[in-house]
């Protein structure tokens, strides 16, 4: 519905049929504009200048990922600590967007392309993100605080 060029990452062993895993003819309908794949480096993607949204679960990694790579956040978390960091991305660093499920429980594609747009379409998101993502890279050049804290409880140990 977006007309963008997109990567889809579905892992193999969330479907026993990957061929089969999309809607008829939707392969075909976007093989210009995207690419699914079972696996990719995503951090090296993230990294990418051309990448301008992450549709994530919000698991502590690839929230980390995102964050440090300045990319803003399309956010459908399924369980545990990822409803925790979606509310951390979109409510406290307002650097992304929460997808909603309607009333049968289901994120409708309606809701991505409009979610999409909001983010694309508000440079807001992606200042903030690239504003924090400088603050962690000054903070890492700085020896930064988790660098510190992480030597003092070694040589805590040690002692």
């Amino acid at each position: 519905m977006t007309n963008r060029p997109f990567l889809w990452v579905v892992r193999q062993n969330l479907t026993e049929d990957l061929d089969n895993a999309y809607p008829t003819g939707f392969k075909e309908r976007v093989r210009h504009q995207g690419q699914m794949v079972s696996w990719a480096p995503q951090q090296k993607l993230l990294s990418h200048p051309s990448i301008a949204c992450f549709i994530s679960h919000c698991g502590w990694n690839s929230t980390v990922e995102g964050i440090s790579n300045g990319i803003p956040f399309l956010c459908w978390p399924f369980f545990l600590d990822q409803v925790f960091n979606q509310s951390y991305i979109c409510d406290y660093l307002k650097i992304g967007l929460k997808l909603n499920k309607d009333e049968s429980g289901i994120i409708r594609h309606e809701e991505i392309n409009n979610k999409l747009e909001q983010v694309f379409g508000e440079e807001g998101f992606k200042e903030r993100a690239l504003d924090l993502q400088t603050k962690i890279l000054n903070d890492i050049r700085r020896g930064g605080s988790s660098y510190k804290k992480f030597n003092d409880f070694v040589a805590w140990i040690n002692d």
